[in-house]
């Protein structure tokens, strides 16, 4: 996403300080287990010997006797990074139980706070052709493990848990399922229709498998296979997420239908039929002149072709939906307006290599970068440093008004146009210091960290040996030696 307004920081930004992101986070609910160890969750409740609490993948659960206590209503941080492809609010399918096994594998497996290895290997152990009961107890202990796993942000370990539960089980198409949502969460469409292809063979008629299949199209930028799917999957069963994923898939249908297209190595172009042919060309050759540049400045190609649309002011408001101090947006596809012109411009270049960053990092994070590095890392790869602003963001910082690192990891799509133009400027001056201490090395070492599935801050630890305070105090004191303010 790319900020459309001048976003040089001014005094009078400086005199509204941090009241810019003191307004009331949403409420939330945090599980306190008791081994210590807590939970951060949208909404929790107990169901049962279970408590259940919803969480970015969906609604997840632990066995009751593990919990110490819930402490209801909060601070929520905001909201996971964007609006791409790998963040539609799309929860998993549920997992059936296993003949014979009831709660007790689920218990069993993860219990006190910890995935027992132990049981799960007798499990394994017990496990062989032919008996299926023992069969299916191997495949729920590894799946209970693969929904802890996620439920803790580690995707990685989640993924091939999930998998090694498929050996046992490998026609179940709820576990097939399972690990084709996750590959959806990495951003891997490819690798998720290939179990969803699986899924669909054994249960034709379940509406999951269509509802997960529209979303791996959508990443694709297949529309027409998304929405074909999203109105087979609702025809099978009536379900409000799908009905939203399909609504804004649909908007995007009816835009494009007078739309022509154009192509080259690394991008399918999409613009509004008003517009000039040699303005697509033109645009196919910048963007492929920056995939270079980025390339090797991340080390690292993007598997699948990146889809680019080119609108009207008015259809880019429309179908985006974003506020009006949005520039460009990148929800998977590149989406930028460019009524009037018939070449590209050095502003309309800039623009154009700050969203395909986004697609390089979004690919090679698979979407766990948070905004505050996305958008950082953006403006740095389009040419923007801190001059202008490093004044007000030294005297913000000096009086201890910095919105943390923190609360930039999440969408910033609720700002107002003064809190995006300090969340653009404050981002930008920490990849700005992080760059300029180390050269991009360590920003490829983090960003492989966070794709590995380490937090963010993590991430920075291990890197920079910084945590965010370090950074944040780090960076201030950059912009004083570089800028002399």
């Amino acid at each position: 996403m790319r900020i459309g307004i001048r976003s040089r920081i001014l005094l009078g930004l400086f005199a509204l300080g941090a009241s810019l992101f003191i307004s009331k986070p949403a409420a939330a609910d945090t599980i306190v287990l008791k081994n210590g160890r807590r939970i951060l969750a949208l909404s929790a409740f107990e169901d049962g010997d279970k408590v259940r609490y919803l969480t970015s993948a969906g609604e997840l659960s632990l066995p009751k006797s593990i919990v110490d206590h819930i402490e209801k209503g909060g601070a929520m941080p905001m909201d996971a990074p964007g609006a791409s492809a790998a963040n539609l609010a799309i929860t998993p399918p549920a997992m059936e139980v296993p003949e014979g096994g009831g709660g007790e594998v689920e218990h069993a497996a993860v219990h006190d706070g910890a995935i027992d290895r132990e049981y799960i290997g007798k499990a394994e152990a017990e496990a062989r052709p032919g008996n299926r009961q023992a069969n299916a107890i191997a495949a729920m202990a590894h799946h209970s493990a693969a929904m802890f796993e996620l439920s803790h942000g580690d995707l990685e370990h989640a993924l091939a848990d999930e998998r090694t539960a498929l050996t046992y089980q490998p026609e179940q198409p709820v576990l097939l399922m399972n690990v084709a949502y996750m590959y959806l969460r990495r951003s891997e469409y490819k690798q998720s229709l290939d179990y969803l292809d699986r899924a669909g063979r054994v249960a034709p008629e379940n509406p999951d498998v269509a509802k997960l299949s529209g979303w791996a199209y959508y990443g694709l930028n297949k529309l027409d296979q998304a929405v074909a799917e999203w109105q087979r999957a609702m025809a099978l069963r009536p379900d409000s997420e799908v009905k939203a994923a399909l609504d804004k898939a649909l908007r995007d249908k009816r835009e494009e239908e007078s739309y022509r297209e154009n192509e080259s190595t690394h991008f399918n172009l999409k613009y509004n039929g008003g517009a000039e042919p040699s303005l697509a060309r033109d645009v196919l050759r910048t963007l492929e002149q920056h995939f270079s540049e980025i390339e090797s400045q991340l080390s690292y190609t993007p598997p699948d072709s990146i889809g680019v649309i080119l609108y009207t002011q008015q259809a880019f408001a429309d179908i985006t939906q974003a506020p009006g101090w949005v520039g460009a947006l990148n929800d998977g596809r590149i989406r930028v307006p460019v009524q009037g012109l018939t070449g590209v411009t050095a502003d309309l270049s800039r623009v154009l290599k700050h969203e395909l960053t986004h697609s390089f990092i979004k690919q090679k994070t698979r979407s766990l970068a948070p905004t505050w590095i996305q958008e950082g890392l953006a403006q740095w790869m389009e040419g923007k440093r801190s001059s202008d602003n490093s004044a007000a963001l030294t005297k913000i910082y000096g009086a201890g008004q910095s919105a943390s690192l923190g609360r930039l990891e999440g969408s910033w799509m609720g700002m107002d146009g003064n809190q995006a133009a300090y969340a653009y400027a404050w981002a930008l001056a920490n990849i700005e210091y992080i760059v300029q201490a180390d050269g991009m090395g360590d920003i490829q070492r983090i960003l492989d960290r966070i794709a590995a599935g380490e937090s963010t801050e993590a991430a920075l630890r291990a890197v920079l040996h910084s945590d965010y305070n370090d950074v944040m105090q780090s960076t201030a004191e950059y912009l004083k030696k570089a800028y002399g303010r």
